[in-house]
Parts: structure tokens; sequence; C-alpha cells
């Protein structure tokens, strides 16, 4: 079983997660749990004609989505397609069941619909993102952000954070645990020996040090740590190069220093296949690699070709883990 969290319910988290349900067979569906509110989710069904059943999740049967229903007390606060309270305590809710049902077995994948920023700090809930939450959720110390598609893979030093601040986060500790990190998920995919590119943070990886040290002083032995665990971590490889190569079929998986390093030419690439991957987790968690789309939620236009392939990545982890 795998459980699909809505999302913020102003947003196009239900349009496009009954999308997906309704492309599914019968058998998957009654595999894929809804972690949300079951009114919500009939009234996605009903703009979009899709004609699903939504059963409770111990209940259901002959074909209908099994569904965790989470009212909250601010519910009479979402508005569609406007950012409210309301919709950033109903999304947080959701991923706070989808925890405590992972953590006890429940479900064995996590697939996220998108929140706003926005919306959960209006509700209380200071976090930058997803990666943040379930991190402390799950009294995790650190994670790590991957995003990847059949072209291209990229894990992330930092990510939500100012580049002023992404430089002093690229620690040697951090890169070697990044590495770590990706190197062990693409194991448990079934890659013997993951070949991993590190990308350097300055241009031209500092160019000895005349555009900046921290390639000398704080990369280069993260990958040198890597290496003498066994690890096959080559670089750091200049930025502006490492991606082609990656491109090209010599690496399989490409650490990126900052958020915008690794996420601009991964959306490029394959913007709508492009998945989100929380690494370093108790638990395992896929996500879309978009937005609420508040301009057009509610109105039966959102694509879900991103959370098709979200849900495609989540399966395959949990058929590897089984």
């Amino acid at each position: 079983m795998i459980g699909i969290t809505m999302g913020d319910p102003s947003g196009i988290g239900p349009e496009i997660t009954v999308k997906a349900l309704a492309d599914m067979s019968p058998a998957d569906r009654s595999r894929t749990a809804v972690i949300g509110h079951r009114d919500l989710l009939s009234r996605a069904d009903r703009l979009l004609g899709t004609s699903l059943r939504f059963d409770e999740a111990d209940d259901a049967r002959d074909g209908a989505v099994p569904v965790f229903h989470v009212p909250t007390s601010r519910d009479a606060e979402i508005t569609d397609g406007k950012l409210s309270a309301g919709g950033g305590e109903a999304a947080y809710r959701y991923i706070e069941k989808a925890v405590l049902l992972a953590l006890a077995g429940d479900i064995a994948v996590i697939v996220t619909a998108p929140l706003n920023k926005g919306a959960l700090h209006a509700a209380g809930h200071h976090y930058d993102g997803h990666t943040e939450l379930l991190a402390t959720l799950t009294g995790t110390r650190s994670s790590f952000m991957l995003l990847a598609s059949d072209k291209l893979a990229a894990v992330h030093v930092t990510t939500h954070t100012s580049l002023r601040n992404a430089t002093e986060r690229a620690t040697t500790q951090r890169v070697l645990d990044t590495i770590r990190a990706g190197w062990k998920h693409f194991r448990s995919l079934g890659l013997t020996s993951p070949r991993i590119a590190v990308a350097g943070l300055n241009p031209h990886c500092g160019e000895g040090g005349i555009f900046g040290r921290e390639e000398i002083d704080q990369i280069d032995a993260g990958v040198a740590l890597a290496q003498a665990e066994g690890i096959d971590a080559r670089g750091p490889i200049s930025g502006d190069t490492v991606f082609y190569r990656a491109m090209r079929g010599e690496f399989d998986l490409v650490v990126a220093q900052y958020h915008d390093q690794g996420h601009i030419p991964t959306k490029l690439i394959a913007f709508d296949t492009t998945v989100n991957i929380t690494l370093g987790l108790p638990i395992r968690r896929t996500s879309v690699d978009h937005g609420t789309a508040f301009d057009i939620a509610w109105t039966g236009k959102a694509d879900h070709t991103n959370m098709r392939a979200a849900i495609a990545y989540g399966r395959m982890m949990a058929d590897r883990a089984a």
C-alpha cells in the first residue's frame, strides 16, 4: 500500500490525485490510499466526472479508493484558489497522519501532492517545505532532496536557503553525507556501484582558489572520504559541464551544492516527469515537483502527469523494498 497526501486543498492537489487514481486499474486503486478529506475528494470526482468511490481505509473493497479521512478544526477557512491558514492546517495534518501510518508500516511509501509554504506558515507551522517538515515529524536530524527522472538525477547538499548560507553549509561532512545518501538510495534500486559526480560550488570549481576556496577547503575532502568508503564518487566537477556529462551517461547521479544548481537542469530536461524524493528519513517519500497552482485550482485543468510519475517512482521504491 502506498499513501497519497492530498496537499493543500485550496490548490490542485485533490484534482491531480483523483485524475491519477482514475487512470489506475481497480487492483492498483485498492492498494493506493489517500490521506485527506473524503468530501473534497468526492467533490473533485464530481468536477472531473471520474465516478470513483471513496471508502474508509479499513472498509474499502471492490475497486474503491481507501481513504484515511482527516478533518481539521480550520476546514471552514479553506477557499478555492486562495492562500489560507485553513489550507495550510489541512496540508499539515494530512502529512502528520501519513507519517504515523508509514512509521507503523501501514503504508510503504508516502506520495505528496503540493502544499503552499505561505499557507503552512499562516497556520502556525513554520517549515520551509515538505522535506523539513518530514524530517521534524520523523525525528530525523538531516534529510536530502533528490530530483530524479529517467534522464537525469540530482541530490542536493543544501536546498531552501540563501546562496550565502548554502556556501557556509556545504561542509565536508554535509557533502559526504549527501554522497552517502544518494549512493544508498541508488543501491536500493538495484545499482551495484552507482557512479556519483559531485558538482563544484564556484565557477570552474574555484579555479584553484581564484574564485573561492570551498572546493579546496571543503568539497575535495568530502569526495575523498566517500572514495575511501568504496563509493564511486568523482569531483568536484565544474557545474557547467557535470550535468551534460551525466546526461551522456557518464554518471548515475549528480551531487548539486545548492537548490538552483540541481533544480534548473533537471526541470529543463524533464519538467513534467521529474520526481522529488526525500532521502535520509526512516520512511520513504516521493512527491510531485510543482506547486499548488492556485490560479487554476478547482477548474479541472490541472495536469496530473507529474503525479503519475511520483506514484510510479513510489511503487518502484515499495516493490524494491519488499
